[in-house]
């Protein structure tokens, strides 16, 4: 994920890295780097992913935690790792530039890894059971400090790794020079592959490492995905001769920084006239003044004094006295689209580590002796995922194109309606799922048995992932391609940053939720809709509660579009825009 860097200055620093076929020192970059990248970015995923999905039932059953606990540890887990994402490609772009960001990641997630797995191959690191009556004691502060710091140093190794990985990559194959067709089909490539192995690492996460943790224990379930990580790094490592080094340069988050503090210092100065030049322009500007919209800010590109403001050349003297208008309106786009970002919040907040208790008590045979492991039922989602989005851009727009004039398919508007509406119908479909399946359990006699397997087919989960899945493939589209069109081409990719955020953002919700809904519930003594014992619970009124904040937040989503109205990018679709500013799909996360 680049925040700022352009093509030109990318690849003036490329030559300064011998980069340049003029360079005396020898040629860096090139495909040859490409296996050393991908394969560290691909087995980072298959390790850090792979432990996530079966977490909940160690976090359970090891570390005897109530599942609303649990629920909401894993949620700061995953929402801490999404926040550290812009920390890293923050600290990559302003400071230590993406190669020893990556580099700290790497081995952070192997440490936080490897400390996981002496977790389950030291007893003393995790509580102790009574062997005759097997009551369990709950995880100590050490206990619990040493799960937290493994858990802590994946996610600063995730954040570091995955936003800079890409571009890495991408990095290697810029060349001065060599900026046509021909470098451009090289590109191409290099993101086809890169998703394409990001894609079959998330599935071997969530199928082959889920079954090794369900079928031949812990130890091997973590020391597996340890090992994995140590050839990740060994790979990187490996590599580090042949790499393009670009050089740290500026964040936008840096400006936008300086846009508030400037304006908070300026805070008592009037504002000049609309068409004054007193604002600051920067090289090549286009924008003459600022916009009228959040006028407070215009009062970071004001110019008090030009002979302390500004050097003899006509550029800033000290960028935290003055602003371009440049930052000042790149810092009103991020403010303008945050109602709708707001949004997505709740519908991408969902429920998959409680349906992995589910799946755990359902019967999971497929087919002979094989047990599809309860930790990868979001495979579903996966696979749904990449039909429907390929499907839709090869057979949805040309229809859309053809009978209803869009040429483009559905506004951005509609494809993220389209995706909430889908999100509310899972839930609804969550919740009459876990209704017949705890009926169920209770018929059997198993309501005090939680890990008893009922006479039900865990194929009653399926239709809800496959719901889910066809949410996916439109709403989080169509957030990032309403962000792409409301930044200017300068901030096309901070569209990623907002999306990463936004699943920050769901995580802390969904976990700030399940802790409300566990405490309120529990009040008198009352069991808990999330008891740990979910034949007792209700979690299928938990589901129903889900689906009710879904409607209230598609009202709520429907308010934003009026207040919206109509926007440029759904007024205006001509060839030259489709061009420039056409919506990469490989710009979305995998998963």
């Amino acid at each position: 994920m680049e925040y700022t860097n352009s093509d030109d200055a990318t690849n003036e620093k490329l030559i300064e890295n011998g980069s340049s076929s003029s360079s005396s020192q020898p040629r860096k970059g090139g495909l040859r780097t490409m296996p050393f990248i991908i394969v560290n970015e691909c087995l980072e995923k298959v390790a850090s992913y792979g432990i996530m999905p079966n977490m909940i039932l160690y976090l359970r059953d090891d570390y005897n935690m109530p599942i609303a606990k649990a629920s909401y540890v894993l949620s700061t887990w995953s929402a801490m790792s999404n926040v550290l994402s812009i920390f890293g490609a923050f600290l990559s772009d302003s400071y230590l530039g993406r190669f020893n960001v990556i580099t700290i990641g790497s081995f952070s997630s192997l440490l936080g890894l490897t400390v996981l797995w002496l977790t389950a191959m030291i007893p003393v690191l995790k509580p102790t059971c009574a062997s005759l009556f097997e009551i369990c004691n709950s995880a100590t502060s050490s206990q619990q400090a040493v799960l937290f710091l493994s858990l802590g140093l994946i996610s600063i190794g995730a954040g570091c790794v995955r936003p800079c990985s890409i571009a890495f990559g991408a990095e290697q194959l810029t060349i001065k020079g060599n900026s046509g067709d021909g470098n451009g089909r090289i590109l191409d490539s290099y993101f086809n592959w890169y998703y394409t192995s990001i894609s079959v690492s998330t599935i071997i996460a969530l199928s082959v490492i889920a079954y090794i943790q369900e079928n031949l224990g812990w130890k091997i379930g973590f020391g597996v995905p340890a090992v994995l990580m140590l050839v990740s790094v060994i790979s990187f490592i490996i590599g580090s001769p042949l790499y393009v080094k670009v050089k740290p340069s500026e964040s936008l988050l840096t400006n936008f920084a300086r846009v508030v503090v400037v304006a908070t210092k300026n805070r008592k100065l009037s504002l000049p006239d609309h068409d004054s030049d007193r604002y600051c322009q920067g090289h090549d500007s286009k924008l003459k003044v600022p916009t009228d919209s959040l006028r407070f800010l215009n009062k970071a590109c004001v110019i008090r004094n030009p002979e302390t403001d500004l050097n003899r050349d006509g550029s800033i003297s000290n960028p935290w006295n003055l602003c371009t208008i440049e930052q000042v309106e790149s810092l009103k786009s991020l403010l303008r689209v945050i109602p709708m970002w707001s949004t997505g919040i709740f519908m991408m907040a969902t429920q998959s580590s409680f349906s992995t208790l589910q799946a755990k008590t359902l019967n999971r045979t497929l087919f002979g002796n094989f047990n599809f492991p309860a930790g990868s039922f979001n495979l579903i989602l996966i696979f749904t995922l990449t039909i429907v989005i390929p499907l839709y851009d090869r057979v949805g727009v040309p229809l859309l194109a053809k009978y209803a004039g869009r040429p483009r398919g559905f506004s951005f508007k509609v494809r993220i309606g389209i995706g909430m509406l889908f999100a509310i119908v899972a839930k609804a479909v969550a919740a009459i799922v876990e209704t017949v399946r705890r009926n169920a359990a209770i018929e059997q006699g198993f309501e005090d048995q939680p890990n008893a397997e009922i006479n039900m087919s865990a194929l009653w989960l399926a239709p809800e992932f496959i719901l889910f899945g066809f949410a996916e493939a439109f709403t989080p589209v169509g957030l990032v391609e309403f962000f792409y069109c409301f930044f200017p081409k300068s901030m096309s990719s901070f569209a990623m940053a907002m999306f990463t955020l936004g699943l920050a953002c769901s995580d802390v919700v969904s976990g700030v939720l399940v802790s409300i809904v566990d405490t309120v519930t529990s009040i008198g003594g009352n069991e808990s809709w999330l008891s740990t014992n979910i034949n007792r619970g209700h979690l299928n009124y938990y589901y129903g509660l889900l689906t009710f904040l879904g409607i209230l937040n598609y009202f709520y989503y429907l308010v934003i579009c009026w207040a919206y109205g109509p926007i440029q990018g759904e007024k205006h679709e001509d060839s030259a825009r489709k061009k420039d500013d056409k919506f990469g799909y490989r710009e979305l996360p995998t998963s």
